[in-house]
């Protein structure tokens, strides 16, 4: 049978370990070395409508990324609609001088349009105009999956996705 005093040091050594920080702590996760996000500049469009789809890649680790691969491929439910007409019509890369074209739009590999290196804590990011036609359907919405691979320049390379574009509904008009 244990003592009483035997209990009572096992108890105050945990709380000196507590107080003094020598106890294991929780610690936050660290982010992804690399995060791809989405945004759009409008929830829906009538057939005949375009609607601006942005990508964002951001460097979260300590190395310039030196390569970027990227798909872009519509949702398993766009695909259930085939009167859902529409297709990328254009591409652009947001620098500090403004906006310059850019190439590769559609399910090809789009990473090439991000620009050159993307030093540590900074992003970059491409807009593509989703364009509806006009003899499109209607009363549906029309979304995206992404999958990319990066590289970094010390050789490491990081993997990602799916991620997700906000969906846009084609409204009756």
């Amino acid at each position: 049978m244990r003592s009483t005093r035997t209990r009572r040091l096992g108890l105050a050594t945990v709380i000196a370990l507590a107080l003094f920080g020598l106890a294991p702590s929780a610690s936050a996760a660290d982010p992804a070395p690399a995060e791809l996000s989405f945004t759009t500049d409008a929830a829906t469009t009538t057939p005949g409508g375009a609607v601006n789809l942005s990508m964002t890649i951001k460097n979260n680790q300590t190395y310039d990324i030196w390569f970027i691969h990227q798909s872009i491929d519509p949702t398993w439910l766009t695909t259930q609609r085939p009167d859902l007409k529409y297709s990328f019509v254009g591409c652009s890369l947001a620098t500090d001088a403004g906006a310059v074209p850019c190439s590769g739009t559609g399910p090809a590999n789009l990473g090439g349009n991000y620009g050159t290196t993307i030093p540590p804590g900074q992003s970059r990011t491409v807009t593509l105009t989703l364009q509806v036609a006009a003899d499109s359907g209607c009363n549906g919405n029309i979304g995206f999956y992404s999958y990319f691979y990066a590289e970094f320049s010390d050789s490491s390379s990081h993997s990602g996705g799916p991620a997700y574009t906000p969906e846009t509904r084609v409204l009756c008009a």
